[in-house]
């Protein structure tokens, strides 16, 4: 019976043990919580956790948390335990009891705190893994900052080991996460050093105009026994990928030339089975020492991007012609041997890298289509991506953090501002353009520009009744801010912020001073900005419409100037210009003429509306920009497609049309293809095949959506038209097309930034350089330096860094991150290798 009992007792333990594997697998990517106690009395002497002490979970901290828990499956690889404490509100340790504590990561092993980090450098999975295996390295990869630190590692280990030198640009990065787990990886088999200083890349001869563009060197020293004699450096060509570094090194350890003896069908190496092919030198008995320096050489030129194999003709038998002395075998499979004839080395490695240029075009191309796929139904997303390593110029514009952004708003007469979010393609396209407004505004006084990163910020934003991006607003001092609403282009945003900082409406005294308004001495250093002068005139006693005029003004503000002249006289001004009062004035400088038009309705909103409906020109030219304006008129169009300028007979019969009897039933327009290419677009949409151009056409997009094309024969006169239209409203012409009339809706919702903050951090993240302390770019290039001196520091684990006991904390890391960039891929997790 015992025995028995004995059995049932194993298999009820082995039941539970399986049961307790298997929601530990299930638990394996879950952040594990515990309170301080549970934690501190879990640790394990040698085993790594990071760990965050969490009291009230802000918007920001919930971010942080969910990149935390992001990471936990990625860390794990490691060996590295994540851990978020709650703590407690009794609880007063150094942990949990300090405000500024809680904006701190944690690193220990076992009870040994190794580092502290600033959640602002953990700012998402690549940082948390590359921040984190950095400080566990701290001993093993070396950071320098000179050339001189470089060489004086390197002869150290002369004839003894090689080196792997990394360039990335910043800490954090996914190119920094790449270094640092092949480190983990290889790091007892190579020395690795890292760097974030681009002057050292240049001064090992590797100048790149890319300075962003990460590097990494195999420094060739474990061959070279003489210390005079320098160490080999061969440039890693593929991007910082975990997995490309893997391969890479492999390569880096493969001998540099291969002997061989059987049929080159039968041969393997690592570099065919890495996808890189593989040449041979044919050589034979009188000419062997000569053909394996040939074979060295050529060796050493590809490395890394081809292997060189010797092959002596006196160990098989060959079917091929004595004259051949070149082999090449690719490592696509059943592919055939390829006998050549060359001349010299420079042959061979002409025709290895014109061969592998080609290869790398056809990937370029083939990522290219396969990123065309995410994103070619949207434009802006594209340009971004295709732009995404222009680096601009963000010291002309001021970072605002929660800190700052209420003190700057009282610092300058205007302060711009830019609400945007860093992973969101139209605010990296709006903030290219910004940079260009910056640079426009250099040295004006009493405006400045600055900028928010809503996903750094959320609760400055909110504050500020922003929901969606991006958003510019100007803040004058003691007076409320306007929003900017127009296009997305530098020339509209420049003379938005131009116009704003004039006072709308001016207050008029004297008819000098109207008089000056109107010819466009007021304000003519902005005169290029805006082509119409808008003045209202009012009677003393006139004060509601008066009011409502200077609100229409404050609203129009950035977009048209105005005055406003309410004097005793302001009758005889009336007089003057054939207008009872109350009336508006528009001075066309352009034009260099005046017209006056009544103010028959005297609300805020009507005096706007009229007031740009007199802004259309009569005979305008379409463009991206206006359209908007005159489709709000909701009338149809006739329209004049021509490819390049009018000529002067077509436009002023056109002109006369659109003056005429009955234009006030219709727009008459025209637009420029050249300078307007997507009107081509437009015309295939309203043909199948367009007529020859100049072409006339009836386009009513409110009632029907029927296209009309003028007859080609005829030539476009007053009279014809007028002729023409007579048969359209009659129905004796057939529409050459007739327009769908499914809405015109933008391809996605608008962004809400709150909404989102409650989703994951997309793919495509990019982050900009910033500092939770208040500071700008400019400040933090002297806290990278800080840093980097830290960095260079020896670390050394103490037993006296004892969490418990509260002692002196680890050395905190400031981290970096890249400046404005596109979407990058991701690296290959370590798992892959």
């Amino acid at each position: 019976m015992l025995p028995q009992m004995n059995g049932w007792v194993s298999c009820f333990s082995f039941l539970l043990l399986c049961t307790y594997y298997m929601a530990t697998a299930r638990n394996a990517n879950t952040l594990l919580e515990l309170s301080p106690q549970e934690y501190f009395s879990s640790l394990q002497p040698g085993r790594a956790s990071l760990v965050y002490f969490c009291q009230d979970v802000s918007p920001g901290v919930r971010l942080f948390l969910e990149q935390l828990e992001n990471s936990v499956g990625a860390l794990q690889d490691y060996g590295i335990s994540v851990v978020k404490v709650n703590c407690l509100k009794e609880d007063v340790s150094r942990y949990c009891g300090k405000e500024n504590a809680l904006m701190k990561a944690y690193l220990f092993r076992g009870n040994v705190l190794l580092r502290e980090f600033p959640t602002d450098a953990l700012f998402d999975v690549n940082a948390i893994v590359a921040n984190t295996l950095f400080a566990l390295l701290f001993n093993e990869v070396k950071y320098i900052t000179t050339l001189v630190e470089l060489q004086n590692l390197e002869n150290s280990l002369k004839g003894r080991s090689n080196v792997v030198f990394a360039y990335v640009p910043a800490i954090g990065t996914p190119e920094h996460r790449a270094v640092m787990e092949a480190a983990f990886v290889y790091g007892t088999a190579h020395q690795f050093v890292l760097t974030t200083e681009a002057t050292l890349v240049k001064d090992i001869g590797h100048e790149d105009s890319d300075a962003l563009s990460a590097r990494l060197f195999f420094c060739h020293c474990q061959r070279v026994p003489d210390l005079t004699q320098p160490c080999r450096r061969t440039l890693m060509v593929q991007s910082l990928a975990t997995l490309n570094i893997h391969t890479y090194l492999k390569l880096m350890a493969a001998p540099i030339v291969t002997e061989v003896a059987e049929e080159p069908e039968k041969v393997s190496t690592v570099h065919l089975q890495l996808g890189l092919p593989l040449v041979f030198i044919l050589s034979q008995k009188e000419t062997y020492e000569v053909d394996k320096r040939t074979a060295e050489f050529v060796a050493w030129q590809l490395l890394g991007k081809a292997g060189v194999a010797l092959l002596s003709r006196d160990s098989v038998d060959l079917n091929i012609l004595l004259q051949s002395n070149i082999a090449l075998k690719t490592a696509e499979e059943g592919a055939p041997i390829k006998y050549l004839v060359l001349e010299d080395t420079d042959e061979i490695i002409a025709l290895l890298e014109d061969k592998i240029k080609g290869e790398q075009i056809q990937e370029d191309e083939d990522e290219s289509d396969s990123n065309d796929q995410d994103i070619q139904d949207d434009q802006v997303m594209e340009a971004v991506y295709r732009d995404r390593k222009r680096e601009l110029p963000l010291e002309l514009i001021r970072t605002l953090t929660e800190e700052t952004f209420n003190a700057a708003l009282t610092e300058t007469a205007h302060m711009v501002v830019l609400f945007y979010a860093s992973w969101e393609a139209v605010s990296l396209a709006m903030l290219q353009s910004y940079v260009e407004v910056a640079i426009a505004l250099k040295g004006t006084q009493g405006i400045s520009l600055a900028k928010v990163n809503c996903w750094d910020w959320p609760d400055v934003c909110m504050k500020q009744n922003v929901t969606q991006f991006p958003i510019t607003k100007m803040y004058e001092k003691g007076a409320r801010s306007l929003t900017y609403t127009g296009m997305l282009g530098t020339a509209e945003l420049l003379r938005f912020l131009r116009l704003s900082s004039i006072s709308c409406p001016v207050k008029l005294t004297t008819m000098e001073e109207v008089d000056e308004y109107l010819s466009g001495e007021v304000h003519a250093d902005s005169s290029s900005y805006h082509s119409t002068s808008v003045l209202g005139i009012f009677h003393p006693r006139m004060k509601e419409a008066r009011e409502a005029f200077v609100e229409a003004g404050n609203m129009l503000r950035g977009y048209v100037t105005t005055g406003l002249y309410a004097e005793d006289d302001a009758l005889v001004l009336a007089r003057k210009y054939a207008v009872p009062l109350p009336a508006l004035l528009l001075a066309r400088h352009e034009d260099h003429r005046i017209d006056s038009v009544p103010l028959s309705k005297q609300s805020a909103p009507d005096i706007v509306q009229t007031i740009r409906s007199q802004l259309l020109e009569t005979f305008p030219e379409i463009t991206v920009e206006n359209l908007p304006d005159y489709l709000s008129l909701e009338k149809p169009l006739l329209i004049l497609f021509n490819n390049g300028g009018l000529n002067q007979r077509v436009r002023l019969e056109m002109l006369s049309l659109a003056n005429g009897k009955g234009h006030e039933a219709f727009l008459a327009c025209w637009m420029n293809l050249k300078n307007t290419p997507v009107g081509r677009g437009v015309l295939k949409a309203y043909f199948s095949t367009p007529p020859p151009l100049p072409l006339l056409a009836w386009v009513n997009l409110h009632s029907g959506g029927q296209v009309f094309a003028f007859p080609s024969a005829q030539s476009v006169t007053e009279t014809n038209v007028l002729s023409w239209l007579e048969k359209l409203k009659a129905g004796l012409e057939i529409p050459s097309t007739t327009l769908s009339d499914e809405a015109w809706k933008p391809p996605l919702p608008a962004y809400n930034f709150l909404r989102m903050m409650e989703a994951t951090l997309p793919e495509f993240t990019v982050h900009t350089v910033y500092s939770r302390g208040g500071t700008d770019e400019l400040q933090q290039a002297e806290e990278v330096s800080e840093e980097k001196s830290t960095l260079r520091e020896e670390q050394v684990e103490e037993p006296g860094l004892e969490a418990e006991n509260g002692q002196s904390p680890g050395r905190d890391l400031r981290g970096t991150v890249p400046r404005l960039a596109g979407r990058e891929k991701p690296p290959k997790r370590h798992t892959e290798l």
